[in-house]
């Protein structure tokens, strides 16, 4: 066992001084080793704390730092709702729901109501009877072209490889996910034996470098993805075009990460830093992409097939939905990203300066597909920092019909947000290779967590949408959720996030500023756009 031999040592220390001096110092001493060395082996046996388990003893700073930060960090340093990525009171809700434990708050809520950016949920004066609503409200994912529909959880593990996760980060998420009956999304790099071992429900992800549907050369390759997606635990395929934390960049596996087993799923070279090419190879143009899509379809046996995108370029969209209406294939459903969402690995301007946001990119998906009348057929599903009932709320409001969440799910297995996910010093092992590390991951306990942490999370959102008065989350509108702009002034998110009229864009006749400039220079034959100059009309 780590460490053993340095207790050992103090042990044998103390019990000379006891011996040799009989001292009251020299049996303090002893008392105290023999107090140290029992806690290390509590630490090391037991499951539920992955630091105590990797950093013996000296792991309960931790705990005596969080026993101490109402008292210290409140008044000295910061609010709990100020930290980033996700604030100290957000982290402690999904542990305490990953824990199944008391989720209330006292003495009412810490943040400013009257603060630029509150946002809050419209409720009705006749709440629903809880007891007349489905506690797992569910979305039935595939199109007309589809002949394997997947009945979908409205939330789900969003996409994280394993490389990028440890394999026991693996295996518990996707046993909390058979657990719960929701879906794991393995991320772009490769279905691994981990993602397997428990049975539950596979979101195939691949992106640029084609990890585990590809040939030597790293092109894509037909008959591999054929046989992947064959596999019965793999419900839905899903194209990587970009996502939120780094558009436009390829992914990144540091060299320390890739070790002969993710070599090999991957098709890689191990221990050599791996960069996936930004662009895809199989397509250049947006109706090469559907005619793409459509392949994959006939491949994988008529199973959903879609792709994540981070909004960038509106036109590009607008042209991937005008290949859709001209050619007639329709991607099953689309995943939104937002610029705020997570990653191992990206730029520091990636991460912070390039993406649009989430709601942005979300309301505007929505309003092409409406406004090409194509909504009905694709299922819309949102990712970035949806970790509660009132952002699953905010999303669906939007036009999501799912949700998406990775760091969520993360800290249900006990990620700590130290920030080192790109250094494989991960010290609770999530986010790691090194087996030392992993070894502080109980996959029993993290596996319920995860299922805990999913239930409680839904429940949450079907307690928001009773609150409302309304049976079926198909019932939110962007009218039910407002944000404050000013001291005095508030909106609602139909307001700021404005609808568009359906079938609007067939002709792009009447669209506001944004949408008819893209419109115009959006082309089904590239993804380049044209950037004509058009006269519009003031909003």
């Amino acid at each position: 066992m780590r460490h053993f031999t340095a207790y050992l040592l103090v042990l044998i220390i103390a019990a000379i001084i006891y011996v040799e001096y009989f001292t009251v110092a020299g049996i303090l001493i002893l008392v105290l080793a023999i107090g140290l060395l029992g806690l290390y082996i509590y630490d090391v046996t037991q499951k539920k704390h992955a630091i105590l388990r990797n950093f013996p003893i000296f792991g309960h700073g931790r705990y005596i730092a969080d026993w101490l930060h109402p008292k210290i960090y409140q008044y000295f340093v910061e609010p709990d709702h100020d930290g980033r990525p996700i604030s100290r009171n957000d982290r402690t809700v999904i542990y305490q729901r990953a824990k199944s434990i008391n989720d209330t708050t006292p003495f009412g809520t810490q943040l400013d109501v009257y603060e630029e950016g509150y946002e809050w949920m419209a409720h009705s004066i006749k709440p629903v009877n809880p007891a007349d609503i489905n506690y797992d409200p569910r979305v039935i994912i595939g199109g007309p072209q589809c002949s394997q529909p997947y009945n979908a959880s409205i939330y789900n593990i969003s996409a994280m490889s394993f490389g990028s996760l440890s394999s026991a980060a693996v295996e518990a998420l996707n046993a909390g996910a058979r657990m719960g009956n929701f879906a794991q999304n393995t991320g772009e790099g490769g279905l691994s034996d981990h993602h397997l071992k428990e049975k539950g429900d596979i979101i195939f992800q691949f992106g640029t470098g084609y990890f585990g549907v590809r040939n030597l050369d790293g092109s894509f390759s037909e008959e591999n993805f054929e046989k992947l997606a064959s596999r019965p635990e793999i419900k839905m395929i899903e194209m990587k075009l970009s996502q939120g934390a780094k558009p436009g960049h390829g992914g990144i596996l540091p060299a320390v990460k890739a070790t002969p087993e993710i070599a090999k799923i991957r098709g890689i070279e191990p221990y050599k830093a791996v960069l996936s090419p930004p662009g895809h190879t199989a397509f250049s143009t947006p109706k090469e992409m559907l005619f793409f899509i459509q392949k994959l379809r006939e491949r994988s046996g008529g199973k959903p097939i879609g792709f994540k995108i981070c909004i960038g370029l509106e036109s590009e969209f607008i042209a991937i939905c005008k290949a859709i209406q001209e050619t007639g294939i329709l991607p099953d459903f689309i995943t939104i990203d937002g610029g705020e969402g997570g990653t191992g690995a990206a730029p520091l301007e990636f991460s912070n300066s390039v993406g649009m946001p989430l709601y942005e990119g979300l309301t505007f998906a929505y309003n092409c597909l409406i406004g090409f009348n194509i909504k009905k057929q694709i299922t819309l599903i949102a990712a970035g920092k949806i970790y509660n009932g009132f952002e699953i709320f905010k999303a669906i409001s939007l036009g999501a019909d799912a949700c998406y969440s990775a760091r969520g799910m993360m800290m249900a297995l006990g990620c700590i947000q130290a920030l080192q996910c790109n250094q494989n010093t991960c010290p609770t092992g999530v986010a790691t290779q090194d087996p030392k590390l992993m070894k502080g991951l109980d996959f029993g306990d993290k596996s319920v967590r995860v299922f805990q942490f999913h239930k409680n999370t839904v429940h949450s959102f079907v307690e928001l949408l009773t609150a409302s008065g309304m049976k079926h989350y198909d019932q939110i509108t962007r009218a039910h959720v407002h944000r404050r702009i000013a001291t005095n002034l508030t909106k609602r998110f139909d307001q700021i996030y404005p609808y568009i009229p359906e079938g609007s864009m067939l002709n792009a006749y009447g669209l506001p500023r944004k949408y008819s400039q893209a419109w115009h220079s959006a082309s089904s034959e590239s993804f380049e756009p044209k950037f004509i100059s058009v006269y519009i009309e003031e909003d």
